[in-house]
């Protein structure tokens, strides 16, 4: 069997050798190791019918010239690979002095991007980011937020109405949220104070644009619950955020406004970043000199009765700003729907 098996693994090389291109290999390898008709594989399913005495001899001389066999067959792979690539190569004219073409990489809105940094200054000072709803309930939307049916402050939020196809219940009408202080009450009814918490998110209103206000906006909420908590530490965050997301350059105001759901409330401001509050026709503070970013005050009783809280025991501050006005702040923009009319040269300022 040694002379055979010789014989034949001389015969198999030449004809590896002589293999032209991965096919006729192929050809070659099931000739010799096919599982079912292959010269090797056939003797080596023969060994069993061998007496006893002969099997192991005869097993090792076949594995010895299947290893031949294999080793033959990659060596010739490797070299027929090899070739094919080089010819691929040589009809390819390649000129690798010329500089690759430049992968064009994406880059966060500035949108986006005032939202994330909204929501890591806010976390530096241990509030948690929670989002909520874009579509809403009314009685989270106002009522909850003392604001009832027919009370005069729902005229400050022109409300897009939204119609149940499923049918509408008359008892909780549906809306597009015109502020993100409903996530105010959900938080309050799933949690028990401390609470510290920043709602960033999507409103809709029903209004004309111009150069500091859309129909749809981004605000930013914020909500803070515990006992002692007093107007100063409401100004204290509000001042450190403010230092945080504009240096120290901007002026900042601090006066008495009116919101239903806080009391005593108050809205910040900052000076006109346009004109510096030099301009009487500046259309972007409208000659005042001032441009409102955010609204807030000191959580108003019945509100904390309304999820269960105990107004003696417990006070909060909440605050909330349109995303888009901190944006222009920061970059200049003189116009709010410059951020949404999808003009590169624009976008890619930033």
């Amino acid at each position: 069997m040694a002379d055979e098996l010789g014989e034949l693994t001389k015969r198999a090389r030449r004809e590896i050798a002589d293999a032209a291109d991965e096919a006729a290999l192929e050809a070659v390898r099931v000739r010799y190791l096919g599982r079912k008709d292959g010269e090797l594989t056939t003797r080596m399913k023969a060994v069993a019918a061998l007496p006893a005495a002969e099997r192991p001899a005869a097993g090792a001389a076949l594995n010895r010239a299947k290893a031949a066999v294999e080793a033959a067959l990659a060596e010739r792979e490797r070299a027929l690979r090899a070739r094919s690539l080089d010819e691929q190569l040589a009809g390819e004219r390649v000129d690798l002095s010329l500089p690759g073409r430049p992968v064009r990489l994406g880059r966060l809105h500035p949108i986006s991007r005032t939202i994330r940094d909204i929501t890591r200054i806010f976390l530096s000072m241990g509030f948690e980011s929670v989002e909520g709803p874009e579509i809403e309930w009314d009685y989270y939307n106002f009522e909850a937020l003392n604001i009832p049916t027919g009370h005069p402050a729902r005229e400050k939020w022109q409300t897009l109405w939204i119609s149940n196809p499923l049918g509408d219940d008359p008892s909780r009408p549906l809306l597009g949220r015109t502020h993100t202080s409903p996530m105010q009450i959900r938080v309050m009814e799933q949690r028990k104070p401390p609470i510290r918490v920043v709602i960033p998110g999507r409103c809709y209103r029903y209004e004309a644009t111009d150069a500091i206000r859309e129909s749809i906006f981004f605000q930013y909420e914020g909500l803070a619950i515990d006992e002692k908590l007093t107007m100063s530490d409401l100004k204290g965050v509000l001042y450190a955020f403010a230092r945080q997301i504009f240096g120290g350059e901007r002026k900042i105001r601090f006066r008495v406004d009116y919101f239903p759901f806080t009391e005593p409330s108050a809205e910040i401001a900052f000076d006109c970043f346009a004109c510096e509050g030099r301009d009487p026709q500046c259309r972007v503070c409208g000659g005042e000199g001032w441009i409102e970013a955010a609204g807030c005050g000191m959580v108003h009783p019945d509100v904390l009765r309304r999820v269960g809280y105990d107004p003696a025991r417990y006070q909060g501050f909440a605050f909330g700003g349109g995303i888009e006005r901190i944006a222009m702040l920061r970059s200049g923009a003189p116009d709010i729907r410059l951020f949404y009319q999808n003009d590169l040269r624009f976008l890619e300022q930033f």
